[in-house]
């Protein structure tokens, strides 16, 4: 029947692997993420997408833990606010709050994990199928477009570029997250010693635990390291290969 073969040939297409990239093009990719997240101007845009992950990682794990999530909002100025209902205080509140800076590292490892497998369709509408659901919870006008643009591009991607094109921009993507979590955690603890975040999520922790906010900035930070050298040891796969250093 032409629905079923339909379903089979989408089936096929969303789980089917696609071939190892070129190793110029892991190292290409590479270098355009770090670009971007060490250069201010292009950093000031793309780092959208890193609090769309931040946000997300709050509100997920928030859902996780038994709370009622209230609304999500992102704003112009790439900061973000996520509400949920329930204990001020306890585990809940406390994984809630330690979700933020380490989301944007632990998607793009999970994306890493997923390019190492050569499942690039399946990670692009993976991330369209995330940012659909993340899109009924916002609240207010700029976020709805943030999301509905970051989404629309990915779809765009994932639907009508050629294989190529679509293998650049998902190991772009995906580096980017993995460097791109790391920058936010240094620019948390310059703007902490300058007193111009009394409230961070370090500082929340800080209130709701014996550690005080310092240490969960080191926390922050070496798990969003772990992640980009897992990450980056999984994204290196084709060059490993190329060098016949893996079987």
């Amino acid at each position: 029947m032409p629905l079923i073969d339909g379903l089979t040939s989408l089936w096929d297409r969303l789980l089917g692997a696609q071939p190892d990239p070129p190793p110029l093009l892991v190292l290409l990719t590479a270098a355009v993420a770090l670009v971007v997240v060490s250069t201010r101007l292009p950093w000031r845009v793309a780092r959208n997408a890193v609090t769309i992950a931040h946000e997300g990682g709050h509100a997920l794990v928030a859902l996780l833990t038994g709370r009622k999530l209230r609304g999500i909002r992102l704003h112009s100025d790439t900061s973000g606010l996520t509400l949920s209902a329930g204990r001020p205080s306890g585990p809940g509140m406390i994984l809630t709050l330690l979700a933020g800076y380490v989301a944007p590292s632990l998607v793009g490892l999970a994306g890493a994990w997923l390019l190492g497998g050569n499942r690039i369709t399946l990670l692009l509408w993976v991330a369209v199928a995330l940012l659909l659901a993340m899109l009924v919870m916002i609240r207010n006008v700029f976020g709805v477009l943030s999301l509905l643009v970051t989404g629309g591009v990915v779809l765009a991607v994932s639907w009508y570029a050629s294989p190529q094109v679509q293998a650049a921009f998902a190991w772009t993507s995906v580096w980017f997250l993995l460097l791109g979590g790391v920058r936010p955690v240094v620019e948390l603890q310059r703007l902490r010693g300058r007193g111009r975040l009394p409230e961070s999520d370090a500082d929340q922790l800080a209130w709701l635990t014996p550690f005080p906010a310092l240490f969960w900035v080191a926390v922050f930070g070496l798990v969003n390291l772990l992640a980009l050298l897992v990450g980056a040891a999984l994204l290196a796969g084709p060059i490993l290969t190329d060098a016949g250093l893996t079987g």
